[in-house]
């Protein structure tokens, strides 16, 4: 029976190299040099942090940082952003939470949309993806392209297609 996976995932290599491009760059601009502003991460914690002196220039690392992720073709849709809060003497963090793997709350709203398309393909939660069964490769194909049209908050990739 013909089946694939829907994943969220982010490349850790691409994501490692656009930090070390925003860095370069955060060294490089002149409007941005005795801002004190730093780019962290720790891939363990799946957690970036960016320090800099004020709002204004945390925003510009930000951008930064958000387009060196875009010509890498880093998902954003799979960064969380948390609040900004106050640092050591006057400058401010911003940690950003990488999301891989879909969770609970998504998994259900992805069952829910393909199981109400109508198509004859049965949707099931495992672990971090859901798993999608049909028997004609079009209903998953359709699932696919329905999939690609909604918007959950995550980048969805499809994964181990069996025939």
């Amino acid at each position: 029976m013909p089946s694939f996976d829907v994943v969220s995932e982010v490349n850790l290599q691409e994501l490692d190299n656009a930090l070390n491009q925003a860095r370069k760059e955060l060294q490089q601009r002149f409007d941005l040099k005795d801002t004190h502003s730093e780019i962290k991460d720790d891939q363990k914690e799946k957690l970036i942090t960016i320090t800099s002196d004020s709002d204004f220039t945390l925003k510009q690392v930000t951008s930064i940082l958000e387009n060196k992720l875009a010509k890498r073709n880093v998902p954003l849709e799979n960064l969380d952003y948390q609040p900004v809060e106050n640092a050591a003497g006057s400058s401010v963090r911003q940690k950003i939470r990488i999301k891989t793997g879909i969770e609970k709350e998504p998994a259900k709203e992805i069952v829910k949309a393909i199981k109400d398309s109508g198509l004859k393909v049965q949707a099931a939660i495992q672990d971090n993806q859901v798993r999608v069964t049909g028997k004609k490769k079009d209903d998953l194909q359709a699932v696919m392209q329905l999939l690609r049209e909604r918007k959950f908050g995550l980048s969805l990739q499809f994964t181990n297609f069996r025939d």
